[in-house]
């Protein structure tokens, strides 16, 4: 059934239970055999970063599937590549529920999930049952109880554990719903995290005999200077790329909804400029040194082209996803290979 007549129902479910029900619905069409039939092929534009050759470059960005459960199905759909996750060390419900909230009219979402997922452990489990051959992040980060001064250890702990399984790893120090988390954006302690961070990649390629990238989730509510600094301490300890970005604390043009004032981060179609801005000075603070995965807002073909004409080289899609559904991953593959080829 196309999507645009699915998407009213699963609207009357809260958004917690649809997004439940969508990825169970996923996994049965996966199992039966039909899920890779009625979407398109998978789009074939080769694009090359960290070292990594992906099929296309858009994927899904983390958050959709935090445990990895669903990685075969969410394949079938098309990605380039899949990033899960954010996972943390040790199991954690996240925070309260109601903790998402659709503003319909807006084509957004603000959430204050909090990384609620199963822990480390059992995302591997998963990634280990897994079929998927593909490109594969995987996002971590820090339990909610992990102060904030001891977070480096949680960051290793993740590391040391999903090193084996990943294609890449992600560090994710910008979202908005866990206590000080984007504290670990400031200069200094950035430079710590990085440093200790860099050092145990190297010492796991020597281990593994395999260099997995690292990857930077940033915040979209970083001013120029701020900008800066991350640039000059991504180049400076050798971070492979950079994620820009997670949802935003900013709530211009939602302020009309009655759900508008929730605690959280925003996401969709209101953070589309704002984090195609940012990619836009990262790049030219990075001057080509570090590449750029660009995130937030993507609804369209064209959305993701000015996400690569900003800097980017690959994109990833979540919200859009929820209001446009899986025909969107094509649409944005194309729309970019058009523009490369």
């Amino acid at each position: 059934m196309p999507y645009p007549l699915v998407r009213p129902l699963l609207f009357l479910l809260k958004p917690e239970t649809a997004h439940q029900v969508t990825l169970g619905s996923l996994d049965f069409a996966h199992d039966l055999g039909v899920l890779r039939t009625v979407m398109p092929a998978q789009v074939q534009c080769p694009t090359e970063m960290m070292g990594l050759q992906f099929a296309n470059p858009v994927g899904l960005a983390a958050g959709l599937d935090k445990n990895g459960d669903h990685i075969d199905a969410l394949a079938d759909l098309g990605f380039g590549f899949i990033e899960i996750g954010t996972i943390t060390p040790r199991p954690q419900p996240g925070n309260p529920k109601p903790r998402m909230f659709r503003l319909t009219d807006s084509h957004a979402i603000i959430n204050r999930m909090g990384f609620n997922n199963d822990g480390v452990d059992a995302l591997i489990e998963n990634v280990r049952k897994s079929n998927y051959k593909g490109v594969l992040g995987i996002n971590i980060g820090k339990n909610f109880d992990t102060p904030i001064e001891n977070a480096v250890d949680d960051y290793l702990i993740c590391l040391d554990k999903v090193y084996e399984y990943a294609s890449y790893v992600t560090v994710n120090i910008s979202s908005p719903n866990t206590k000080n988390l984007r504290q670990l954006q400031q200069a200094d302690e950035l430079s710590n995290l990085l440093a200790t961070l860099k050092l145990k990649q190297e010492m796991l390629a020597d281990k593994h005999g395999r260099y997995v990238p690292l990857a930077l989730k940033i915040a979209p509510d970083l001013d120029a200077h701020q900008i800066q600094e991350v640039a000059d301490r991504l180049v400076t300890h050798q971070i492979d790329a950079v994620i820009a970005t997670n949802t935003t604390l900013s709530r211009v043009g939602v302020e009309h909804h009655k759900n508008g004032a929730q605690a959280g981060g925003l996401s969709g179609a209101p953070v589309r400029a704002k984090a195609t801005s940012v990619i836009r000075d990262l790049a030219a603070a990075l001057k080509g040194e570090v590449p750029i995965i660009g995130v937030g807002g993507i609804e369209s073909g064209d959305d993701a082209v000015e996400k690569i004409h900003a800097g980017a080289t690959l994109v990833q899609v979540y919200s859009g996803l929820i209001y446009k559904g899986p025909t969107l991953i094509a649409e944005c593959a194309d729309a970019i290979a058009a523009m490369r080829y």
